[in-house]
Formats: structure tokens, sequence, C-alpha cells
């Protein structure tokens, strides 16, 4: 039989003999229940279900492992017999990973269509589970007949006459939501900018969940702007534009788990890869993909597509710039070229009672050829090293064959010295490490670069030092991207050197990435399919861009690029939000703050100090963890004040977590503002936000970001006046400082 039209599954979908209108009638006096207050009539029921539903999850986990253990049995055979095994053994591995859901909810709600749709009843889940007959009791949320669970609206019901809505804490079922459509619909439904909210009360239940250090996947409150995001074709770029709060970054991660289920070939073979901007960031996602059933997503930070490198750190400002800019790819070629070249004076060498002879004039002849049929420096040395010593067998008067000759002379010295001036195999570190370390070879290859830039360029090395011991910033990280590209790898090393490319990127936090950045990403990309969210208000680096034309210039081109944006801001409360939308004037003029699906909350707190500034931290730090009950703190900081408040914490004896190294898992923990753009935590304290403005490079966008992180208390600690847009908040209205610093007016 073939797969049912509708679910894809092959098996046929529950029917309801009548949609549920007089029932619902009946059931409910309202389209939204208070459901932890006043338990659903049905609650017993679906229950059952749910019960049922993870009894046959254990069953199949249970019949999987029995599976394994059959295919383990007995060692040796053939080696066909072997691969089988093998091969058999991974399907089973990940079959049990996908239906391994740990204490997450395993479903989310239900679905019954009306007549004209099937009149089918449909559990929209986690991952897939059928009953003994492979009649479905959960429909994957990915699949073609979840749709409707988080698109239908009352202008579009999408063939629903019913939405349930399910909060669950592991395997019991704490409350229904019902929605109705049609006749059926009983009351009006919540809008935010014009669209529907799904399942408010469902919604409101996950985003008031206190925070565990570990960003969540949101599929069972996912809203209908999100999941066009989420299902939005595979090919080309598709831009997401999101305010914070508004669920880009999880989005984007659905999306890759969507993308996957739904061209499961040929991307599992092609690969998805996620880049984020840096590792405690990665460190707070990396738990989403792996609830949603994908654990094959590769998550990285850009340095980790470079091979054999250490990185850390980043450059100063100035040279950050320069090595984002696409002046660098003119650069790197001009340096590879330098290391081609002809000799100086000619190569003698003696063979026997013989010398042999490389003229300059042959030298400059075999170099302008290499350069001129190979695309990469390094596949050209083989040509280059025949070519001398054919050179070298053709100034010999007996005409000797050029292996002969080469096992003559070719361990002389002065011969390996001349094919590495000529033409020397080179890693991408060796060619940064002269260039960085030489005024002159900068100056050579940076002509189109301004001597204020190749100052910025210069490291002063030592010669000759090992490269095996540099740690690189991660400003070097593209440039020695742009370096391979160029040199190619070496000889007899491809496996080790080859670029790996993926099916689909998804680039988080894209509107910092520099142009040299972004050519790297598509470098990539196989078939240019990728998708890319950020927030221009949030672009803080050296490389802040004022709209996405200038990040889709470098981006893949084979297809017209898609856009798309976020615009109602869930996990913000509205408080928050109004104190940090004084901000967008100075960040990002034009721009239009998402709208707070919470308009009530905590109203943000400011505490000025006259001095002890850090121990006042310390204090009411405390003071918060208390308050708050369940969470976690962050405490947001200046980097010029990240170690003195480390220490303040330490002398005090106050336990606290360091973001860069303990991400998250601490109830308090200190993170840098440039190392919290994308985290979500309970409550934030913001110190000092003059220094956040002053010295950051996007000063204004960076306090923005601070201000944004916060799901249900936000606190500023002061010492100096804030910024100009936030003064008017404080009860005395204490003097502004300057809304734009020298040296940022340039930014805005």
């Amino acid at each position: 039989m073939g797969a049912h039209p509708v679910n894809g599954t092959g098996a046929r979908p529950r029917t309801i003999a009548n949609p549920p209108v007089e029932a619902a009638r009946a059931s409910t006096d309202s389209a939204v229940r208070t459901f932890l207050n006043d338990p659903h009539p049905e609650l017993a029921a679906e229950q059952a279900h749910l019960d049922l539903a993870h009894a046959r999850l254990d069953e199949t986990r249970s019949e999987a492992l029995r599976l394994k253990n059959m295919v383990e049995v007995g060692a040796g055979g053939t080696n066909q017999a072997r691969w089988e095994r093998e091969m058999i053994n991974e399907n089973i591995a990940g079959r049990l990973r996908d239906l391994d859901i740990g204490d997450r909810s395993l479903c989310f709600g239900r679905i019954d269509q009306n007549e004209a749709a099937g009149a089918g009843s449909y559990h929209i889940g986690r991952v897939a589970v059928s009953d003994r007959n492979q009649d479905p009791l959960i429909v994957d949320w990915r699949a073609p007949v979840a749709e409707a669970f988080y698109r239908a609206t009352g202008r579009d019901p999408q063939g629903l006459v019913r939405r349930r809505h399910f909060v669950s804490r592991g395997r019991q079922l704490l409350g229904l939501e019902d929605e109705f459509f049609g006749d059926a619909a009983l009351t009006q439904r919540a809008t935010v900018n014009g669209r529907e909210l799904r399942g408010r009360g469902a919604l409101i239940a996950a985003l008031e969940t206190s925070r565990t250090g570990r960003l969540s996947d949101i599929v069972g409150t996912i809203q209908a702007e999100q999941d066009e995001i989420i299902r939005a074709p595979l090919p080309g770029v598709l831009v997401v534009q999101g305010g914070p709060g508004t669920g880009k970054t999880v989005v984007a991660l659905h999306r890759a788990a969507y993308l996957l289920y739904t061209h499961r070939f040929p991307l599992e073979g092609q690969g998805v890869l996620v880049i984020g901007p840096n590792r405690l960031f990665l460190g707070y996602i990396e738990q989403v993909l792996p609830s949603l059933g994908e654990a094959g997503v590769e998550l990285s930070v850009l340095a980790d597509l470079v091979r054999n490198v250490r990185v850390s750190g980043r450059d100063p400002i100035a040279a950050g710039r320069i090595k984002g800019d696409l002046r660098m790819v003119k650069l790197i070629r001009r340096a590879v070229r330098d290391r081609e070249r002809p000799l100086r004076t000619d190569l003698v060498v003696g063979m026997g009672v013989r010398r042999l002879r490389l003229r300059v004039a042959e030298s400059e002849r075999i170099v302008n050829e290499a350069r001129r049929r190979y695309r990469t420096h390094n596949a050209a040395r083989k040509f280059v090293v025949n070519s001398v010593f054919d050179a070298l067998a053709a100034s010999h008067p007996e005409m000797p064959q050029r292996a002969e000759v080469h096992e003559a002379v070719g361990h002389h010295l002065e011969v390996r010295e001349a094919l590495n001036w000529m033409w020397p195999v080179l890693t991408p570190a060796q060619l940064l490490h002269d260039l960085f370390g030489s005024r002159a070879l900068i100056r050579s290859a940076g002509i189109d670069v301004s001597e204020a830039e190749q100052a910025a360029l210069f490291r002063g090395w030592q010669p000759g030092k090992e490269t095996s011991g540099i740690v690189w910033t991660v400003d070097d990280v593209p440039v020695l991207d742009e370096a391979y590209e160029r040199l190619g790898p070496r000889p007899k090393s491809h496996d080790d050197d080859d670029v790996r490319t993926y099916g689909h990127i998804v680039v988080d936090e894209a509107q910092d990435l520099s142009p040299m950045q972004l050519r790297m990403l598509t470098r990539r990309s196989l078939g240019g399919s990728m998708t890319v969210v950020g927030d221009i208000a949030q672009s803080t680096g050296a490389w802040a861009h004022a709209d996405w034309d200038e990040v889709l210039e470098h981006l893949p081109d084979r297809r017209p690029p898609r856009r798309s944006e976020l615009t109602v801001g869930y996990r913000i409360p509205g408080p928050s939000m109004d104190l940090a939308a004084k901000m967008l004037p100075l960040a990002a003029p034009g721009l239009t703050p998402p709208t707070a699906v919470r308009g009530d909350g905590d109203e943000p707190r400011f505490d000025q100090v006259a001095d002890d500034l850090l121990g006042h931290v310390v204090r009411v730090a405390q003071e918060e963890l208390r308050d708050l009950g369940q969470g976690n703190v962050a405490i947001i900081t200046p980097t010029s004040l990240y170690q003195r408040l480390a220490d303040t914490f330490e002398a005090n004896g106050v336990p606290v977590g360091l973001g860069p190294r303990d991400g998250l898992d601490q109830s308090l923990t200190i993170v840098p503002v440039n190392l919290v753009k994308g985290l979500e935590v309970d409550a934030a304290l913001v110190v000092e936000p003059a220094a956040i403005f002053d010295e950051e490079p996007q000063g204004a966008r960076s306090l923005y970001v601070a201000l944004t992180r916060a799901t249900r208390r936000l606190r500023l600690v002061h010492e100096r006046p804030l910024p100009g847009p936030l003064a008017s908040d404080l009860p005395d209205h204490p003097a502004a400082i300057d809304p734009a610093p020298p040296g940022q007016q340039h930014l805005f």
C-alpha cells in the first residue's frame, strides 16, 4: 500500500466521526482555557493516549536494542559480512538516538480536521510513534500533515476545526488548551502585529519557565511566522532579520532539523553546518538539535574550519578591519607570487667530473610556466622540480635522464635551496608567519593597503620560528583560509588539507561577519543553500553592517536571495524591551523594535552608587538570585572590568561562574559584554552601561544587546551617569553623557 497522501507515513489516520463542534461548545465556554487552574474534561483521556504512545516508544526502543544485540553476536566472517554488520549497527544506533527523548515532552498537541480535509485527528509530537498496526499515535512535527498545527489561523484554518495544545512535564500532562476554527470558533483570537498567537497559554507557560543555561527547543510552541521560516524551501540564501527575543536562533536550528527530515537525501551525505559567533554560544545551543532527533549536524565557529592552527582572542580594531577587507585577497595573491621567484644567480652543481648549470633566464621561464599552468601554488611544485632537473640534465653533454640527475644531485644543499627559493611548499601558517613578520613583504604585497594598515598587519615575529607554536586570532582565520585557497593542499596530504563543503549552512549572528569571513563560508557552500540569521541592531564587531545588502553581496548568488523578518518578541518582558528600545535610534536608526508578547513584567531597576561599584555588584547579584528563587543570573560587564569583577567575587567568597570558561552552568555567571550576544538568562545585571557604551567599537549596539538578555528581571548598576537615551528612566534624571562620544559618530 502506498504512503498516505497527507502524512506520508503509509498508515491510516485516526478518524473522528463528527467534527467536535457541539462537543466543543459543551465542554468549554471559551476558546482559550486557563488550563493549569481549570482542568480540562478530556485531560484524563489525553493522558491515556500519551501513556500508550510512551509505552509503544519504549517497546520500539527495546526492539531496536534486541536487534542491535543480535547483530553484534559473532565475530569474523567475510569482509562483506562485516561491512553489512557495521552498516546495520550504524542504522540501529541512529534509530536509537532518534527514539531517545530523555525527559522532554513527547507530544505537543493535537489537530482535528474538518470533513473536507479528511476528518482525521492527529497528535503532533517530537518523533513519530505508531501502534502495532502501524497506525500513527504521534506524527512527527516535521511531517506535512503537522504544518496546519503551526500555520492555521482564523482566516485560514487549513482544514482544522480544532487545535489542541498540551503542557506537560516529562510523561505527565499538566493541562490542555483548545482553539477552534470555523463554526466551532467561540472567541476572538489574540494577535500581535496583526498575526495570531498560536496557543497563547502554552506559549506563556513555556516562556516563563526558568532558564537552564542551555537553549531549549520551541517545537511545541512554534508560531506561524516562525514556521514559515522553518519550512521555507531549501535552495538559495534565506536571510532572517530578528530583534532580541524573537527566537531567530532557535528557529534557524529547527529549520536545520526540518531540512534534514525533508531532504534526508542528499543532506545527510552532504552535511549540515551551523556556525556560531563563539564557543560560549555553541555550548548554549548544543542541546537543541539532539532534542529534535538530529545529532549529525556539525556545530562550529569559523576557527574550526581551518585545520592545524590554534586560535584565541581578537586583533585590535584596526587590524581586524583590514584582515576582514576583500583587499586581503589581492594581498595574499601577491604574497604567494612573491614566493614564486626566479634565481638571482645561475645554479651550478657538480655531477661527477661535470658541472651542471641552471641559468637565471631558464629559471624565470620555469616559474612563469608554472604560474600559467596551475591554479594553486603547491600543485605546481612537482612541475617546478621536474623542470629544474630537466634543465640541469640538458646542460650535461651526455643528456642523462632526469631521474639520474635527481638521484645524483638532488640531495645537494645548493639544489634544495634553489628549489625552495623558486617554489617552496607552503602552508597557510608558514606564508602568513613570513608575511606578517616582515615589513618589506607586507609592503611588497600590500600595494593597495595604506601605511597605517600595513603597520596594523605587522607582528614582528622572529624569522624561522616554528608555526606550530603560534596562536592566531579570530581575525586571522579568514586570511589563513584565503591563503589555503591560493596555496592548495601540500603534496601527498590531500586528506588532511581538503576544504569540507556542506549541503546547507546555517549562520547565526551573521551581521558581524566581515567580507572575508563571508567569503570563507561561501567557499564551503556546496550548492549555495544557506540560512543566515541576525539582527542589524546587534551588529557590534569591527565589521558592523548597516543593512543585509552588505552581507548578501558576499554570499552565494545562484538564486535570488529571500528575506524574512521576525517581528514578535517572545522572550523579553515589555518593560525591559521598552528600555532597550531607547537605544535603537543610536544603534540602528530606522529599525523597529520587536513587539513584546509579554506586555507585563518587572520594571528594570537602577542602582547608582557613589563608590565601591564592584562590591555593590557582588551584593545585588546575591540579592537578585534570592529574589529570583529559581533560574540564573548573568552579570554583564564591560571587558575592562571583567577580571576585576571576578577577583572581587572571589575575595568575597561568593561562588560565580566565568562565562568564557564555564558557559551558563552556574546560578551566577560573569559574562563580558562582547560574548553575551545570542544568550538568554532569567535575570541580568548590566554593570556600568556608560563604560560599555564608550569602550566597545559599536557602543550603542553593545549596550542594546546587554539590555535584551533577561527573560524576567533587568537591573543596571553604575557609578557614571547613564548614556543619554537611558538617563530619563532614573527618578532624579541625572546628567546625561554625550550619546555619541568621539570616534563613534561614523557608526550610526
